[in-house]
């Protein structure tokens, strides 16, 4: 029988989605962020993003993190 992980429980996959809404609080930007599970996700890379328009992409994954203020 297995027991749960508790650390796994309060994180989200990494590369889940393709898109990620991101704050200020989210800077310095890195793929995957914190609170992203690591096991199976690519090297951390930080990511500049422009303070015009607010984009960025990873380009391991190709996730997109748009800054939301």
């Amino acid at each position: 029988m297995s027991r749960p992980n508790p650390a796994a429980e309060k994180t989200i996959p990494a590369n889940a989605e393709n898109r990620y809404r991101i704050t200020r609080a989210d800077l310095p930007l890195s793929c995957p962020m914190p609170g992203m599970s690591l096991w199976n996700s690519h090297p951390k890379v930080y990511l500049p993003i422009a303070e015009e328009g607010g984009h960025a992409k990873c380009p391991y994954c190709g996730a997109e993190y748009d800054l939301a203020d």
